[in-house]
Parts: C-alpha cells; structure tokens; sequence
C-alpha cells in the first residue's frame, strides 16, 4: 500500500467543487468529498469559524474541527455585506454543490436562500442539513445527539433489561453516521445533475438519515438476528449478550463469534471437546442461543486462564473469530492499526500526535489528508477549477434525460453477503442501477437466513435485497467462472465484501478484472482492511467494534457485565453508504478517463473515523480520551434519560446552557430554581445534578413521553421520547415527509415498511419499491439477456453444476 496525501487530477472526484458552508457537527460530510478528490472551499467569517473552538483544544484548535476538516480549503467570506455575498455567488457559478446548515430564515434574510441560489445557478445542487428537515410539525425541533438516538429508535434497544434505564450510545456516533449519509445524498444529487441536466435544492434532516443508516429498523439485520426484523424484538430491552457474548480474561475481556456450524466445531476443539457441549441438538445456532447456560460456564473457565492476546492468536488457529475489548490507549497501542495505515501520526497537531487516516483506499493507495491547522481563509480559490471536458457543470452528460434515475443504464454484479453487501447493492439498485446478486448453494448468503423455517424469505432479506435480480452462478466451478467473467465484460461495478484475497482465490484479482473489461469498477469491504497483519481476519461488526474500542465506550460505567452494542448492527450500514459514495466517484471518473478503479474499506476505519477528536486527545494526553459515560453527560444539569408514563416508556432531556435549564425549570413547574445559587451556572448544576435530575425525574413519571417532548421543545429544550420501529411509521412528522413507504414481497403475507428516500428534493426521483429475488430466481434471464445464451446452452451448465436455477426450499438456519 502506498501512503498519498496529495490530490491529484487521478482522485475520483476531481474537477468537482463544493462550497462547504457547514459549522455544526456534519463537518465530516465534506470531508469525506474532500478525501475522494473534491476542491472542497470551506467558507468562514473573518476570524474564523467558531467551531474551531469547539472539543478537545490542542495547539489553539479543535482537534475534531482539525480532522473532519482535513484537506479543505478555507475561504473568508462576510455575507453581512454586500461585496461578500457578491463573492459567495461567484463561487457558486464555478461550484457543484453548496453544502450549509445555517437556518434557512438566515439565507432568506441575506437573499441566498435555495429559491435564490437555484434561479441564478440552475445546474447547482443545493444541499440543506437540519436536524429535523425545513418541513413537517417538527421542522423547528432542537436536536442533539441523545435526543436523535431517542428518536431514530437506538436507544430503544441500547442497554440490558436487567438496568432499569436503556442506555444512551456514545455520543459522537449520531452525527458522525449522518455525516456519511450526508455524502451518499450528495453523491446521489450529483448524479441527478449529470443524468437530468438540472441542478436541485436538497433538504435533508439527520433524523431521517439516521433512520436510514443507524441500524434502520426496516432494514438488514446481521447474522445473530438470523432474519428477525427489529419489529419483531421484544417490547423491552432484548438481551442479546448471547449472541456475541464477552468474556473476562486473564488482563482484560474478549468477545467472540460463534454463528455458523465451522466455527462452532472450532470451538469445540479449542475446548477440547467436552462431551456435554459435543452433542448434536448444540450444532444448531438456536440450540446454542437456549443453552447459553449450559455453555458459558465452559468459556468463562477458558478465557479465565487465557490473556487477551492469546485469547485472539488461540482464536484465530481454531477458526473461532475472536476480539479483545480495547479502550482508546490500546487502540493507539496497537501495532497492526500502524501497519495497516488505519493510523498514522499528525505532526501538525503535536509532537506525538496520531488521528485515524480515513475511510479510503483508492487503487490500493490510502487517500485522505493529515489534520492540520490552517489559517482562515489561506486559500486562493482558482478563477476555475480543473474541470472535466464536458458540457454545463462539467458533469453533465450528453444524454441528459428528465426521466432518468440516477443510476439507470448501470449493471452492478453484486457478491456481497450479510448488511453490508445487501445494502450497498440496495443503494444503487433502489435508484435503477440493473444489480444482479450472484449467489448459489456454494456461496450462501447468510442474510437469507431466518429463524422461521417455514419463510422462504425474511422480512430483512427482503428489505435488504429489494430491486436486485439473482442469479446462481457457482464461482467454484470452472464453467461457472466463465459465466461470470462473461458478465464482468458487460457489467460496470462489481460489489463484494468478502475477507481479503477471496476473490483472487477464484481467480479474479484486480489485473484480471481490467483484463476483462478496462472500465471495471471494484467495491471491497472488510473488517480490518486489505493491509497488515489483521487484514485476513475473519470479522464481525461487534468484533471490530470491540477492537476499535466502541464496545468499552457502549456500557454501563462500573457495570462489568453492562456492555450494551451486541444487539445494534454497526457500522454495517454506515460501511454500505462509504462504499457507494466511493464508487459514484470513480463512476465519475471513469466518464472523464475511460479508466475503471477500486475502492477498499475496513469497518474498522469507519469507526476510527468517528471517534477522531478523542483519539487525537488521548495520543497527546494518554487519559483524556473517552470513557463509558452512561447517562450521566455531566456539561449540565438537566440532562439525561428519564422514565415517563407508561409501560418501559422514556424521555431524553438534553438541557445545556442557562437559557434551556431556566426554561425546563418552567416547563416542570419550578420556577424558583432561577434565583436559587445552585443553580446559577453549569458548572452549579452540574455539581447539583442528582438534586435537578430528581425534580425533572418527578415530572416526566407523570408525563406522556409524545406530551412531554413536545412541551419542552416548544420551551426551547433539546427533547425526545425514546420510540420503536412501530412508532415510526406513524409518527406525523415523518408521514409528513414521506420517510417510509410500503413493499410487497409475494412471499410475505403483510406488506412491508421500508425505507423510502435518501434525502427529500425537488427532483430526486423516489428510490424503486420492487421486491427481493429468490436465490437464483432471475438466472435464465440473465444468462439470456445479458450473455444472449440460448436455452440448449444454460440447460447444459445447469447440468453441469455451473448455474442454478431457484429452488423452492425453504432457507432456514440448520
């Protein structure tokens, strides 16, 4: 792998320009585009942005602003004058997009509101970030972190059922996760442009991209859930510990996967074999789910006498995939992140300053610039941009038609398996993209598991899969390979997120797939990356989470058995939308190059990415970085979760400064509390907390969540009732809005919720409704349209084992 910090006229998105207008907490958003190549203008007031300021403070600025600011370019612009909004819409005649987070009455006032900015830049692509969109009943909705995962239906299942409060996830994981499907709706925009030769006004809400990307509850589940959707959970906090359960070790824990059949064995042998664990009612996943009891007492004395390192090294002999939990000083001890480039030193920032390096590599080479500390305003912005060749915006294509989806007319061969495979098929499916899911009995996709035999679909399967067509063809035959090399001659993008070096075992390493077809696009997704020595280990979201450290950060403090992520499936989904921003922009380079490329990801990366500020903390001042933090957000007094009326039913407070605490003292009838001294500053409350939690606590007990909500956020107050899947798809703002719509899977008796747009806009088609294949449902289909085959010819290589056709078994767990 080689290291590259500087963009080239190579980078997928070069010659775009994005006016980056954006101080709140979506920074990441264009720097994501600025790591893939974009002249990204970041626009400050003179004296520079206050979200400078805003963190961890190192070398006189925020190491978080640093990070996700890595690789702009700032530019100085007054618009509280004339001559600076004269300058704003200069820029705006060269750019592509404007990304900005301000209130929209603040654009109205300066006139460069999207009405304005549209009518006199017609092929630009506006896009507004709020936290609850600029319609609907909760449009002027205040939102913070805690409040969105109240809303986007995490915290529902966040924590254990034995606590008596659910457990608010780590903060930075909201924001950040939106950040990315902020990019991915950008993406998307640009390829509306290109396909319809208008520009568009973009209004997208960090709920609703967080009902999207954060675990969706009308989406892919993992393996562990084997098919059964989050509406189905139980009512209450479901305790999922068995299904990636965590073990004390001799210095420390581990988590390990025990899913399929193979790694079951393995553990077995690693056990050597006792008699009452080597029965065959224990081959099955859900037996060993049931007998959790029985089983645990075998692990608990095993890891016992192992130390975390050789808990994992033993693991990885036997097969068993197995994580040791890291907090943020072992994440930064680890040699194999160094090697792996996932971190790299940032001088700039201090002497022994480390930060992650970034979601991407691009063509095998690692992309994304080291944090720096730039002045404001450092940049001389070229009168153009290197641009490609093209007509209007310079993306533009010829054969720009209103009536085309944005990915119309694209053939993605998709070989992903499980959320992360589905999903990132999904996204270019959903938007006319032809995708064809090669699987077969060889290569099953666990994701069609259920724990229902009689489905011969999941609901989840269904959601993940839908628009897709299936076709069987088995990659370890000889014939089999030749049909799919067929296909890669007559694709576009190929889709795969299997362990490192799989896909050149079969015979079809990066220089065969350019032999094959030179404007061939490849998505590679994995735990740990395609480097170093963790590169060829096997992994799970929640092992990777437990070696980024998130799982020591998603618990109960002081609880040693109160780690809560098992049951959330992240980053998957977050993982799908950096994937498929990266291949639209080599998609875009390969219009202005003829080239294909190749993208490569590691879950791993994601979440680094995501605890950026901290982990810089922690390298300069080992023990400043983050610790599990419960509830207890401190900053403030009147923060926290809150039991409300009702069965299990709560309510996220998240008061911080002396406006809001004074108006929650109001709302819940204590008025005194303003001349009370212990209640004068933050840091007042802070010290006084259990006393004002108490009197908030007494309020909310005899409040409707929905009431109570509502009544604080007309106050002013940061709030939000803790809801369900089932309450989102009637909740009114979101009807409002159109998130949800309704697929038919003929194999399901009830129709489906399911997720509908990626980001609300004047001409961003909605995405395809259609319903998932059967494995190998669409395979003649594909070999006669696609290949031109007859049918003597598919007829013999389904003889021949080479392909296959649908079956009517059911899929269900073994």
């Amino acid at each position: 792998m080689t290291d590259n910090n500087n963009y080239s006229s190579d980078l997928p998105l070069s010659g775009i320009r994005v006016i980056d207008a954006v101080d709140g907490p979506l920074q990441s958003t264009g720097r994501i585009l600025a790591d893939l190549g974009a002249e990204v203008l970041r626009i400050e007031k003179p004296g520079g942005s206050t979200a400078r300021q805003k963190g961890v403070i190192t070398r006189g600025i925020s190491a978080t602003f640093a990070f996700a600011n890595a690789g702009k370019h700032s530019v100085v612009i007054d618009l509280d004058t004339a001559a600076g909004r004269d300058d704003f819409h200069t820029l705006c005649d060269s750019a592509d997009i404007l990304l900005r987070d301000a209130p929209a009455r603040e654009y109205k006032e300066l006139d460069i509101d999207s009405e304005t900015l549209r009518k006199n830049h017609p092929e630009f692509v506006v896009i507004n970030i709020s936290d609850f969109g600029a319609s609907g009943p909760k449009s002027g909705w205040h939102g913070t972190p805690d409040v969105h995962a109240a809303l986007s239906t995490v915290l529902s299942r966040s924590g254990l059922p034995d606590v008596t409060e659910p457990l608010l996830p780590p903060e930075f994981l909201m924001y950040e996760s939106a950040a990315v499907q902020a990019a991915w709706a950008a993406m998307l925009e640009l390829f509306n442009v290109r396909n319809t030769g208008t520009g568009d006004s973009a209004d997208f809400s960090v709920q609703e991209g967080l009902l999207q990307i954060f675990d969706p509850p009308f989406g892919m589940g993992g393996s562990a859930r084997a098919g059964v959707p989050l509406s189905k959970l139980p009512r209450s906090r479901p305790d999922a510990r068995h299904m990636y359960p965590i073990f004390p070790a001799k210095d420390g824990r581990v988590r390990i996967c025990v899913l399929g059949l193979r790694q079951w064995q393995g553990m077995l042998d690693w056990l050597g074999r006792p008699a009452e664990l080597d029965t065959p009612e224990l081959t099955r996943l859900p037996a060993r789910f049931a007998h959790a009891d029985l089983i645990n007492p075998f692990y608990i004395r095993h890891f016992g006498a192992l130390t975390m390192a050789e808990a994992v090294a033993q693991g990885a002999e036997f097969g068993v995939p197995t994580a040791a939990l890291e907090d943020q000083s072992g994440v930064l001890r680890e040699e194999a992140f160094q090697a792996s480039g996932s971190l790299s030193p940032a001088p700039d920032l201090g002497k022994d300053a480390v930060a992650p390096a970034g979601w991407f590599e691009i063509d095998d080479v690692r992309v994304g610039a080291t944090p720096a500390i730039p002045e404001p305003g450092g940049y001389t912005v070229p009168e153009r941009p290197e641009r490609p060749e093209r007509t209007g915006s310079g993306i533009v294509s010829p054969e720009a038609s209103p009536r085309h989806r944005p990915f119309e007319g694209l053939r993605v061969l998709d070989l992903g398996v499980i959320v992360v495979g589905a999903e990132l098929g999904r996204l270019f499916a959903d938007y006319g993209a032809d995708v064809i899911k090669i699987e077969s009995s060889a290569f099953p996709d666990g994701a069609r598991q259920s724990m229902d035999p009689s489905l011969k679909i999941s609901e989840g399967a269904s959601l993940g899969m839908r628009n897709k067509r299936s076709a069987g063809v088995n990659l370890r035959s000889d014939e089999g390979r030749k049909v799919f090399a067929e296909l890669v001659r007559n694709s576009d993008v190929i889709l795969t997120n299997f362990k490192p070096g799989t896909l050149d075992k079969l015979g079809f390493d990066m220089d065969v797939l350019r032999e094959l077809n030179p404007g061939i696009i490849l998505s590679e997704s994995s735990a740990y990356g395609n480097h170093g020595p963790w590169s060829r280990r096997l992994g799970y979201g929640p092992l990777v989470r437990a070696s980024a450290g998130l799982s020591t950060l998603w618990s109960y403090p002081g609880n040693p058995d109160g780690f809560s992520d098992a049951i959330t499936v992240y980053p998957d989904h977050v993982v799908a939308r950096v994937n498929a921003v990266a291949v639209a922009a080599l998609l875009l380079r390969r219009d202005r190059t003829g080239r294909g490329g190749r993208v490569s990801t590691a879950q791993l990366d994601s979440i680094l990415t995501m605890m950026a500020g901290s982990l810089i903390s922690e390298s300069l001042t080992p023990g400043s970085g983050l610790v599990p933090e419960g509830n207890d957000r401190k900053v403030d007094g009147f923060r926290g979760v809150f039991r409300a009326a009702g069965d299990d039913e709560w309510l996220v407070v998240d008061a911080v400064g002396n406006t809001a605490a004074g108006a929650v003292a109001h709302v819940i009838g204590h008025p005194e509390l303003i001349d009370d001294l212990r209640f004068a500053t933050a840091a007042d409350r802070v010290d006084n907390r259990e006393w004002l939690r108490g009197l908030l606590a007494d309020w909310v007990a005899e409040q409707d969540k929905f009431d109570a909500a509502a009544r604080l956020q007309d106050a002013g107050v940061p709030a939000g009732p803790m809801v369900r899947s089932d309450e989102t798809v009637s909740d009114p703002h979101l009807v409002d809005r159109r998130v949800f719509g309704i697929q038919h899977q003929p194999q399901l008796p009830d129709p489906l919720d399911a997720n509908l747009c990626e980001v609300r806009s004047t001409s961003l088609p909605d995405p395809l409704l259609n319903p998932a294949p059967m494995q190998a449902e669409n395979t003649h289909e594909v070999l006669a349209g696609v290949l031109g085959l007859d049918d003597a010819r598919i007829a013999a290589l389904i003889e021949a084992g080479a392909v296959e056709v649908r079956s009517s078994d059911a899929l269900a767990i073994s």
